[in-house]
């Protein structure tokens, strides 16, 4: 097998990042790193696509797992029942704890695995009415529900946590569980410093005229909307308690298929699945441009190059996982890519300093998940569209919202790292 210099390997990084920030489509800019890092790190033509087609290649069960994904997350929002629970959540809570039931709902939304960008659409309109009735600004409630996509994301079924479980070889399950803690820790950070946003006067008014509530529909009872997404987990959480595996190929399909029998969908299935699969497509090509460049890296000197610095600079090992998480969820703005390529090109070395595949596999999601919401991904203009937030009030919002990714990565590094809890 060819092998590329770190030289190569760092160019291949540069310019992926370079042309991403650019506003090019990640996938596009990974490929294109991918080859020139390649070839100007010592192979030739045919050898760097050869490494590009083996790392993407490796992506396949990912993949599927990720296809599959979409047919619960279809069968949630098209059929109402994210709408639901969100709605339950807010209701249930009350005014008095308005915040906490925005961040709830958003949490709960992103934990059993709707997209970031979706569940905020599906927030947003509850959210706006509370703004308006207890004068909280736009900047409250894009608080409120950024931080807690973030919590949530850290201990769902979603796409980064596919493709670590897939590359560490560990139970979906154990990446969910793993990642309770630090989401625990990132709900609560969320409501705080939500609630000093508020008391800073930040933001602009919600206006009456951008209230808008959801679609009129026959919707479905909280047991109903509820019980597919909570099937789904209970089949993938029985290989870590009993040892029987089901595979998130089929338990995540079936919590779909439940939830349209429930909800009296049946019908729809085929075409909530669709629009369920074209939601997902755009991270499946990002996971292939991703799986390009790891092909690169993967087969270059960079490994050896980290670890020599680490043992440089007397660090502990197991920081090498939050800071990867950390630098490659910004470079790609997006806590998919930044899992992946985080795992699949640095997840060798991590380990190679004594670190559990779990322990890497939470410190790198809760790591990614801190500033994957910068201007050149997706999240950063969908979260704001979505109460129509003008661009410089989202800008300066972004500290806020990266204080609460920063505490979950801290907390996941010393439980996960320093102290080295394991299950």
């Amino acid at each position: 097998m060819a092998s590329v210099s770190t030289i190569g390997a760092l160019i291949a990084l540069v310019i992926a990042i370079s042309v991403i920030v650019m506003g090019a489509p990640p996938a596009y800019g990974m490929i294109l790193g991918a080859l020139i890092g390649g070839i100007a790190g010592g192979a030739n033509a045919k050898e760097v696509v050869t490494l590009m087609f083996d790392g993407a290649g490796g992506m396949s069960p990912t993949l599927l797992r990720i296809m599959a994904a979409g047919v619960l997350a279809g069968a949630l929002i098209n059929s109402g029942s994210a709408d639901v629970i969100a709605e339950n959540i807010v209701e249930k809570l009350g005014e008095a704890n308005s915040l906490i039931a925005i961040v709830a709902s958003i949490f709960i939304l992103t934990a059993i695995g709707v997209f970031a960008d979706v569940a905020c659409l599906t927030v947003a309109p509850i959210a706006m009415v509370i703004a308006k009735k207890t004068n909280y600004s736009k900047s409250v409630i894009m608080m409120a529900m950024c931080g807690g996509t973030h919590a949530g994301n850290v201990m769902s079924p979603n796409p980064q946590a596919i493709a670590l479980s897939d590359y560490f070889q560990i139970p979906l399950t154990s990446v969910m569980i793993g990642g309770i803690i630090p989401a625990i820790f990132g709900f609560v950070a969320t409501v705080y410093i939500t609630k000093l946003v508020h008391k800073m006067g930040i933001g602009s008014e919600v206006l009456l005229v951008e209230e808008k509530g959801n679609v009129n529909f026959s919707k479905p009872s909280l047991l109903a909307a509820i019980t597919g997404p909570l099937i789904s987990i209970i089949l993938l959480a029985l290989r870590p308690i009993m040892g029987i595996e089901i595979d998130p190929l089929i338990a995540l399909p079936l919590g779909g298929f439940i939830t349209c029998i429930l909800t009296k969908e049946v019908k729809n299935f085929v075409n909530f699945s669709t629009k369920g699969l074209n939601m997902m497509s755009g991270v499946i090509l990002l996971l292939l441009g991703t799986g390009a460049l790891s092909g690169i890296i993967a087969n270059s000197g960079l490994k050896e190059s980290l670890i020599h610095i680490v043992d440089i600079l007397g660090l502990s090992g197991f920081l090498l996982a939050p800071i990867t998480g950390l630098t490659m969820g910004a470079a790609t703005a997006s806590a998919t890519a930044g899992s992946t390529v985080g795992s699949q090109v640095f997840g060798e070395t991590i380990l190679s300093f004594g670190v559990k595949p779990l322990q890497a596999a939470v410190m790198i999601h809760a790591g990614s998940n801190t500033l994957d919401g910068l201007p050149h991904g997706s999240f950063f203009h969908t979260s704001a569209g979505s109460v129509r937030m003008d661009i410089k009030e989202k800008l300066r919002l972004l500290p806020f919202e990266f204080c609460v990714g920063l505490v979950m990565t801290i907390v996941s590094t010393i439980v996960y790292g320093l102290i080295g809890l394991n299950f």
